[in-house]
């Protein structure tokens, strides 16, 4: 399986595995949208994203719990 990985300017949301497994579906932080400032990694298992959130979230979070959003080129008219 391929690695996820997210550059800065990337717009992202919070994973719908990470929101099943902390029981968070169906509150606000399911719509969370915005995108990456700034990466960094204090150790070399992990990266932190710094996040420009659309509302009151918190800025930074680790990669594995997020998604990117946009345009799902499979559906896409070329």
């Amino acid at each position: 399986m391929k690695a996820f990985t997210v550059r800065v300017g990337d717009r992202v949301a919070y994973s719908a595995k990470w929101l099943r497994s902390t029981g968070q579906v169906a509150g606000d932080i399911g719509h969370a949208r915005g995108v990456v400032v700034a990466l960094e990694s204090p150790t070399p298992d992990w990266t932190l994203a710094t996040i420009q959130w659309n509302g009151d979230f918190p800025d930074k979070v680790n990669v594995i719990n997020l998604a990117r959003v946009g345009a799902n080129s499979r559906f896409c008219a070329i």
